[in-house]
């Protein structure tokens, strides 16, 4: 598969060696991590994402994507599909950036490749969620054209659902 790519960013479908780099906070030989990256909760989704290909094979196109900036090559971040899509064909993703690369729109950039993508590989509906408190992921996922669907005492809960004629 070819690499996703917005007007300002490169998003990059990793193998699972790739993947082992971020687990051990080593960047590969070819990769230029940004201060910061990866975060923990970046190393928390690559656990999770290569337990999948232990356990049930590599997900791949559902996978791991490093987010770097394509005028400079320097990774700025992670997002990804915890999985396949379910039985509905739904699927759940998660994101993360650097702190020196929030607040400039590549959140939300990359958010919005990632679903199109996700629906271009006939994806029905993709979620995520946030902190309560994280006021800036709530915002990014509106921007990329999720909608709030839910709130519990810990999370806010977005979805997009091309089933659904509003989104069509």
């Amino acid at each position: 598969m070819d690499d996703l790519e917005t007007k300002r960013l490169t998003l990059h479908l990793m193998s699972p060696a790739e993947v082992a780099d971020i687990v051990a906070g080593e960047p590969g030989a070819n990769a230029r991590w940004s201060p910061g990256y990866p975060s923990d909760g970046d190393k928390a989704g690559a656990r999770r994402y290569l337990s999948t290909c232990e356990t049930v094979g590599d997900p791949r196109p559902f996978g791991s994507f490093e987010i770097s900036r394509r005028e400079n090559g320097q990774v700025i971040g992670g997002m990804g599909f915890h999985g396949v899509p379910d039985e509905h064909g739904q699927v759940t993703i998660g994101y993360g950036l650097a702190p020196e690369a929030r607040g400039m729109g590549y959140a939300s950039e990359a958010l919005r490749a990632l679903l199109e993508f996700a629906r271009s590989q006939g994806v029905a509906s993709v979620k995520a969620d946030a902190n309560l408190d994280n006021i800036a992921s709530h915002r990014v996922m509106t921007a990329a054209g999720m909608r709030l669907v839910g709130v519990d005492d810990q999370l806010h809960h977005y979805l997009v659902d091309w089933t659904d004629k509003d989104d069509a």
